[in-house]
């Protein structure tokens, strides 16, 4: 009999020996005549387990993990291949606490599928979506799409259903759909997860999108640090067209998509969507000034719908399962889930998805097992290097898009990057505005020159220069950098500056001096 036995090929568990445990485990089943079938899945985001090793049986999948090369021929030598015992022995991946607790909708297939396997992405209720997408009017869908309360999940939190109305209403002769996929927030990888271990499922998003809107051209604009997804973007578009799943007449429908990917420019602005079309156009990647919006004139002066991987990847299963499917998860205006990454001082860092209204101490402790250190949590920068620093006075604010803003903070991109009580907040503030000097496209003075004097204020600040002066200075940069900036660089640049400065004043001086500056 065959066993089939899984091990990741996403670029984490690759990065911790996932390739040596695979080639391991081929040679010892070889030398043994065991008769194996070796799957190299998606990782299921449980990075501290790592290269993570799986075993189909009868009672459903047995993990092991983290396994290195070297403990392969002990895993044999226990019998793992018919469910035997071993210290790293996890018991059913799927009843793993971690994984138990979550939500997985988008994620659903992460860590479970051969990533570039039409097959097994079709097994796994893959195009069900786009199937019934083309059963529909363009504006149907949009209403779809509209009805399922699904917002931007690259920051803004634009509601999704009006941008594509948007676009479905401009005239033009050609219109395009562009994913962002430029992942450059610290802390962040469910796009990366999402092209490395189910690229089908953006595709199809994609697809589903260039239909509701009469697009027929795609481009994905991949950050250059992530080979692997590029080239599991590519083989999944390969075998996409291949079938009718994208390309001339798609499903015999007699309509057209066709998709290419791009590789960004290496330019953390390029995350913007209008430095994006630049940067995709052949440009060097600086922020248009706006209008025209994108939706009206976006890529080569078309008509374009801008979405980022995580929304376009929630489309086909609104498709598949129906709008108030989707919004029955989460709360408020926050419909559906979000996959949220833990990264930074934490014991298991990894992904998670549920449903908005999660809280942040939920997410750091129940999940994340509290800081690696051991040390109490001191704060938490949500959203990416422009997000907001939370102290643990606001671990109890829930995932929600407006909860943040009631406390000066951002969702972003889901990004959760933890520090310690050791962490120096004035050397954190001055790294948000190191980090827009070395990022800023230039082309707009506050964001520009702004970063730059920040970047001076905050070494005075930080060498006890005239304190009260230059803390006054700060906020005054701040709040014209913030009003005056062309683009999210500058206009966010302060939200860290000033959440540091106002959450943890002691370690920009004390509370006197800063209570005369404010």
């Amino acid at each position: 009999m065959t066993v089939t036995i899984f091990v990741p090929r996403d670029s984490t568990a690759l990065a911790l020996g996932a390739n040596e445990t695979a080639a391991a485990i081929a040679r010892e089943a070889k030398a043994r005549g065991i008769d194996i079938k070796l799957v190299r899945n998606g990782s299921r985001g449980m990075f501290w387990l790592e290269p993570l090793v799986e075993v189909a049986t009868d009672a459903g999948r047995i993990a092991f993990g983290p396994i290195e090369e070297h403990e392969v021929a002990g895993l044999f030598d226990a019998g793992f291949t018919t469910g035997g015992s071993h210290p790293k022995a996890l018991g059913l991946t799927e009843e793993i606490p971690y994984l138990k607790k979550q939500e997985r909708l988008q994620f659903v297939r992460v860590g479970v599928t051969d990533p570039v396997s039409l097959d097994d992405y079709l097994a796994h209720e893959g195009y069900v979506g786009l199937k019934n997408a083309i059963a529909m009017e363009p504006a149907a869908i949009v209403q779809q799409v509209t009805d399922s309360g699904l917002r931007g999940r690259g920051g803004a939190a634009f509601p999704t259903g009006i941008k594509w109305k948007t676009v479905l209403g401009a005239e033009a002769p050609q219109k395009y759909i562009a994913c962002n996929a430029d992942e450059g927030d610290s802390g962040t990888f469910s796009d990366r997860m999402v092209m490395e271990d189910d690229p089908f499922m953006l595709i199809e998003g994609m697809t589903i999108a260039g239909l509701a809107v009469k697009a027929t051209e795609g481009y994905i604009y991949v950050r250059s640090e992530y080979p692997h997804s590029i080239a599991n973007l590519n083989e999944a578009i390969v075998a996409a067209n291949k079938a009718g799943y994208l390309g001339e007449n798609i499903l015999g429908s007699g309509r057209t998509f066709n998709l290419q990917v791009r590789k960004a420019a290496g330019a953390y602005v390029c995350g913007e969507e209008t430095a994006m079309l630049e940067s995709i156009e052949g440009k060097r990647g600086m922020v248009r000034a706006k209008p025209p919006l994108p939706a009206l004139q976006g890529l080569f002066g078309q008509p374009t719908v801008i979405n980022n991987v995580i929304s376009l990847s929630a489309v086909p299963l609104i498709m598949s399962r129906g709008a108030e499917f989707y919004k029955n998860y989460g709360m408020g205006r926050s419909r559906g889930t979000l996959p949220m990454q833990l990264a930074g001082n934490l014991k298991y860092g990894g992904l998670v998805e549920k449903a908005f209204g999660v809280t942040l101490r939920e997410l750091l402790y129940d999940f994340g097992g509290g800081s690696e250190s051991g040390r109490p949590i001191r704060a938490v920068q949500v959203g990416g290097p422009l997000g907001a620093y939370m102290p643990e006075s606001l671990f109890d604010t829930p995932f929600d898009y407006e909860a943040f803003a009631a406390v000066a903070s951002t969702v972003g991109h889901g990004g959760l990057v933890a520090f310690d009580d050791t962490v120096d907040m004035a050397k954190q503030a001055r790294y948000a505005m190191h980090f827009c000097a070395e990022e800023s496209c230039g082309k707009c003075t506050p964001c520009r020159i702004g970063s730059t004097r920040g970047v001076e204020v905050m070494d005075k600040i930080i060498a006890n220069q005239n304190r009260p002066q230059q803390i006054h200075l700060l906020r005054d940069l701040c709040d014209v950098m913030v009003t005056g900036s062309l683009c999210a660089m500058g206009n966010m640049t302060p939200f860290p500056v000033l959440s540091a400065l106002n959450h943890f004043p002691e370690d920009f001086g004390d509370q006197k001096t800063l209570a005369n500056a404010a």
